[in-house]
């Protein structure tokens, strides 16, 4: 049987009768967890256990632990990150951060959680919303490039599968898309040069997330919902992977829940994003985004293909050289 097209959340701390009857049901490939479903330790390796349970194979979770005011996992029980623009800001910030999210990946790991909606790939600017903009690895498209790089490689090499976002670039975004549309009227040919340029990257990761925005140089669709924009993704950014969208709980898209899963799925993204663990939400847009292509498919299982355990390594040595970096970066 196929998956269905669908990446979902649930409401709390454990899954209720009617949720796992549901996701027995509709059968999404995976799961995402927010901070209303994290307590402790045993809690949250209960939780995943009884989704995967529930679908009746190994199936993803995902969450977003980027560090900084984005993290789901938090004190006392898993460590508190910097930003990561202010990680990326100090010097030798290719190894710290891939330490980081080696250390990272192994928190998830240890819980059950095996993909992180991380690293941004956006650009910060001086105009970024701030909701964004310490998210982000850097101000131009290089630096991005390298801390990006080796935060999603630090994560492969803990098992944990990286979600490059926001593809195909959130940073000029002047608006919050939680609560509305945000409009970039770059040209084509700066946006190739800069904006799309870590994703281009970045095109071999396994998987990626849209930005639900509109750019006026494209479309008048949002990316998410604009099969020219989805085309470019895949042709001109040149990415492979499997695409997810943005939440479509979000502000910035139209219409109602069904509408938005259909639209997405009809620009060409591979799978819906639904975030807020609501059940009838979720029945609509399971119905809605239906089962994955064959395409599809294909593109999932090469993403799961990297998901493999991680070799054994001393993690105390790799927390002890942060710990050093940082604190040479502090008294540098």
């Amino acid at each position: 049987m196929t998956a269905g097209a669908t990446i979902f959340g649930c409401a709390g701390l454990r899954l209720g009768a009617d949720e796992a009857a549901f996701f027995r049901e509709a059968d999404p490939w995976g799961f995402i967890l927010f901070a209303r479903n994290v307590d402790t330790p045993d809690q949250l390796r209960a939780l995943c256990a009884d989704l995967r349970a529930a679908v009746g194979r190994d199936a993803p979770i995902l969450i977003d632990q980027e560090g900084g005011r984005v993290q789901r996992l938090r004190a006392p029980h898993w460590r508190e990150w910097m930003a990561p623009l202010d990680q990326a800001a100090l010097p030798g910030a290719e190894r710290h951060l891939w330490l980081r999210a080696r250390l990272q990946a192994a928190e998830l790991r240890s819980v059950g959680i095996d993909a992180n909606c991380a690293p941004t790939c956006d650009i910060a600017g001086p105009r970024t919303h701030p909701f964004l903009r310490n998210r982000c690895f850097g101000t131009d498209a290089a630096t991005v490039t390298r801390n990006a790089r080796a935060t999603a490689e630090g994560l492969l090499a803990g098992g944990v599968l990286p979600v490059v976002k926001h593809i195909p670039g959130h940073g000029r975004a002047e608006a919050d898309s939680h609560l509305h549309l945000p409009v970039v009227d770059a040209p084509a040919e700066e946006l190739a040069a800069s904006d799309f340029a870590p994703f281009a990257a970045l095109a071999d990761m396994p998987m990626g997330m849209t930005a639900h925005i509109r750019y006026t140089a494209f479309d008048e669709a949002p990316a998410t919902q604009s099969p020219r924009m989805i085309g470019l993704i895949r042709e001109q950014i040149g990415f492979q992977g499997l695409l997810m969208t943005d939440d479509i709980g979000m502000e910035a898209l139209a219409g109602s829940m069904a509408e938005r899963a259909r639209a997405s799925i009809a620009a060409g993204c591979d799978v819906v994003l639904h975030c807020k663990g609501d059940l009838p939400a979720m029945v609509a847009v399971a119905g809605a985004a239906g089962t994955m292509t064959p395409a599809t498919a294909t593109r999932a299982e090469a993403a799961l293909v990297q998901r493999v355990a991680p070799e054994v390594v001393d993690m105390c040595a790799l927390e002890a050289e942060l710990e050093s970096l940082l604190n040479g970066a502090e008294h540098g």
